[in-house]
């Protein structure tokens, strides 16, 4: 049985990790489906979503009309920052889901004082949240966020019982103010990026740091049930950090910087076509992939980097206040040497 904890204020029970609907999208509908069927009978009850993440939606409400509905914890997410629109993705992700209603429904990256004066102004997304509630489709409020700043802000409104924020060890800013304040307030913390978006591979040292923090849930994004599986061995007989451990965090967090992309995608579109997030990762991929994949991976996505204006536009969008123009030109250039000597010691 997957350990379950009281999740903030709602009263709802879920297992100390959630689902991740994002990955699932990259697979057929049969074998998306079969995932999450194995997942939730696995035992995990805490199924995330959202209505921007392409057929998720639709996968997940296939694999869920086997099992109780009120034995599991359905939580989406909608981006707009209107009532109307925000009620129509409801809608559509209650159709999807082939659910009555939403355990929690969550304002979909609230990341500037312009996206929380929308949502929460005169008309805004707020508002439809509100009528949701009343009308049964919507249980609890929440709202997701990459911006400690407007996190805490929003969350000092005392108008939500949940919400959804990055953290891991190399993204910990959570730990600062956001997880005190959530434990505070009695607002449940769903641990966004548990696996720093991809960037961490090693699941143990990621899920036993995680489970330091007791009443958080990690949502990692899962494509096969073998590795929910494993993330469960992890959290049913967590080891405490060791001091090798300690050492080899505080190595990988030295190697990363503080100058890498989180992937969350709110940078695009870029009006030259550039697909920034992917221009951002290639010192990732060269340290992953074969040589020749490698290059298959790079000449397509840095192709057109060249074309940047230096507008500044994917730095204003960038919750993490990156200079991606100056960071490119940086990935620009060890692509070039990488391509020269094909090792990958290219990153001094």
């Amino acid at each position: 049985m997957v350990e379950r904890i009281t999740f903030g204020g709602t009263g709802i029970e879920v297992t100390r990790v959630a689902f991740g609907g994002i990955p699932i999208m990259r697979l057929s509908k049969p074998e998306g489906v079969k995932v999450v069927r194995e997942v939730i009978e696995m035992g995990v009850n805490f199924i995330d979503t959202a209505y921007a993440y392409g057929d998720s939606e639709e996968k997940i409400g296939a694999a869920i009309q086997d099992f109780s509905r009120d034995k599991l914890v359905i939580t989406s997410k909608s981006m707009a920052k209107d009532k109307d629109t925000f009620l129509q993705h409801l809608d559509i992700g209650l159709q999807r889901l082939r659910t009555e209603y939403m355990d929690i429904y969550q304002m979909h990256g609230v990341n500037s004082e312009e996206d929380m004066e929308k949502v929460m102004g005169r008309g805004g997304a707020m508002e439809g949240l509100r009528q949701a509630i009343k009308n049964g489709k919507v249980r609890h409020p929440a709202f997701s966020s990459h911006n400690p700043i407007i996190a805490k802000k929003m969350m000092l409104t005392g108008k939500f019982q949940a919400i959804q924020f990055p953290f891991n060890f190399i993204d910990n800013e959570a730990q600062k103010e956001i997880i005190p304040l959530a434990n505070e307030m009695n607002i449940g913390f769903i641990c966004m990026k548990p696996l720093g978006g991809g960037l961490l591979d090693d699941a143990g040292l990621c899920f036993r740091y995680l489970m330091q923090f007791k009443d958080i849930v990690p949502d990692p994004g899962v494509e096969k049930s073998d590795e929910m599986k494993q993330i469960l061995s992890i959290i049913q007989s967590p080891s405490p950090l060791s001091e090798q451990d300690k050492v080899r965090i505080k190595g990988i967090k030295k190697e990363l910087g503080d100058s890498w992309c989180h992937r969350c995608g709110y940078c695009q579109p870029c009006s030259q076509a550039i697909q920034i997030s992917l221009a951002l990762i290639v010192k990732s991929v060269i340290k992953r992939m074969p040589y020749e994949s490698a290059l298959d991976f790079m000449e397509p996505v840095m192709k057109n980097v060249k074309d940047c204006t230096e507008c500044g536009e994917c730095i204003e969008k960038c919750p993490y206040n990156l200079n991606i123009p100056d960071l490119w030109q940086k990935n620009l250039a060890v692509c070039e040497k990488y391509k020269k000597t094909g090792k990958t010691s290219v990153f001094g």
